[in-house]
């Protein structure tokens, strides 16, 4: 029985993968176990940021290893300390609560703002808005604010009082927000609605209606966070700071961790010992990713390698535009960019696969290209000759 095999036979199918098993990987390709080499413009959807065998990231996650990886959140740890003033120098945030994924880091950022508002008039009766087309993640907190019915029907009733507005529409926003608002939640770029960056002048207002009506504003910068813009985080471009943000994914290069990241004005204001926790979240090994991560972002100035790289992707990707009818438009922003077809994506992504390229689909006709941040302009060159093949 080979491992695919195996797979189909034991793991729970909640899943549909691609028919090939992933060994190992060096830099920005992975190898199937048939030896296939392929270049990775997928990260592990916006993980592996550092791409595959970073030295220094290994180096520091062995000798953890080898110190202590668990010591549970009655104690505290040095990894987790250092990691948390690291985060929050660079988010601009005060205080933080590491987590296992990103899902659980919506779920406290929920859970954070139900408790600041029903500390202002202790009632439970407040409402968050959210986007349509948005995605949160699969634990039902954050499902309930995920914009896809689909997603939320089969496991109804969510945790109520959810409001849906349009994203980039902020007179739709303005239409649901009253004195019960606890929150608006959006990602700063819509990952798997179809990669669609925030408006200036949207998020601006929705953060000035805020400010206006006492509503907190949380950012969901779980994928296009850490970097994946030009920016370390994508709020940055447009002068704004949200009370609350998640992040995870790159956060780690691959270790789970993910992080909810608050102002000291909520962080005054809300959670207190007992409302909320974690057996695993901020242990010393996942910490310690943290801490490896933004050493190598620093020491390689990431940031500045998407921005410098970024108009070179995106001109590879226009060009692929202009030459084949099937491909209606680019958008995206930094390493986060994606292709509108006028045909399903499968096929496109599997053609791709077997010409040695993997790229996933944000919807049925949408590929999403979120490649390592570590790609050079030979592997831009290579994704479009293999993506030019693989277009009708």
């Amino acid at each position: 029985m080979d491992h695919k095999e195996l797979g189909d036979s034991y793991l729970l199918h909640a899943y549909n993968r691609y028919p090939m098993v992933i060994d190992h990987a060096e830099g920005v390709y992975v190898y199937d176990t048939e030896g296939k080499k392929y270049l990775d413009f997928a990260a592990g959807i916006a993980v592996y940021a550092l791409g595959y065998g970073n030295r220094e990231f290994n180096d520091a996650l062995k000798d953890q290893i080898d110190r202590i990886m668990h010591t549970s959140n009655l104690f505290y740890n040095v990894p987790a300390c250092e990691a948390a003033r690291a985060v929050c120098e660079v988010s601009g945030m005060d205080r933080v609560f590491f987590t296992n994924s990103g899902a659980e880091a919506i779920e406290g950022a929920i859970k954070t703002a139900r408790k600041y508002a029903f500390l202002k008039d202790h009632s439970t009766d407040h409402n968050i808005i959210a986007m349509e087309h948005s995605f949160h993640g699969r634990t039902m907190g954050a499902l309930s604010v995920t914009g896809n019915p689909h997603y939320r029907e089969a496991f109804n009733p969510d945790i109520g009082n959810i409001r849906f507005a349009r994203f980039n529409d902020l007179d739709s926003v303005k239409a649901l927000a009253d004195e019960k608002t606890s929150a608006i939640i959006m990602e700063t770029v819509q990952g798997e609605g179809g990669i669609y960056p925030a408006d200036e002048g949207f998020i601006k207002g929705v953060r000035k209606l805020c400010d206006d009506m006492g509503i907190l504003l949380i950012l969901d910068e779980i994928q296009c966070g850490m970097g994946r813009t030009g920016y370390m985080f994508a709020f940055e471009k447009y002068g704004i700071r949200p009370d609350i943000v998640t992040m995870a994914k790159a956060l780690g290069n691959g270790v789970p961790v993910g992080a909810f990241a608050v102002t000291k004005q909520v962080a005054d204001n809300s959670i207190v010992p007992g409302d909320h926790g974690t057996t695993y979240g901020g242990n010393p090994f996942a910490t310690r990713a943290v801490l490896a991560v933004l050493d190598q972002y620093e020491k390689k100035d990431i940031t500045g390698h998407v921005k410098k790289l970024t108009p070179c992707f995106e001109e590879a990707l226009s060009e692929l535009v202009s030459k084949h009818d099937v491909v209606k438009e680019r958008r995206g922003a930094g390493f986060m960019q994606a292709l509108e077809l006028e045909i399903p994506a499968a096929g496109v992504i599997d053609k791709a696969r077997e010409g040695g390229l993997l790229v996933i689909s944000a919807g049925a006709n949408i590929l999403r290209l979120v490649p390592p941040l570590v790609i050079d302009e030979d592997n831009i060159k290579e994704m479009k000759d293999i993506l030019d093949k693989s277009l009708p």
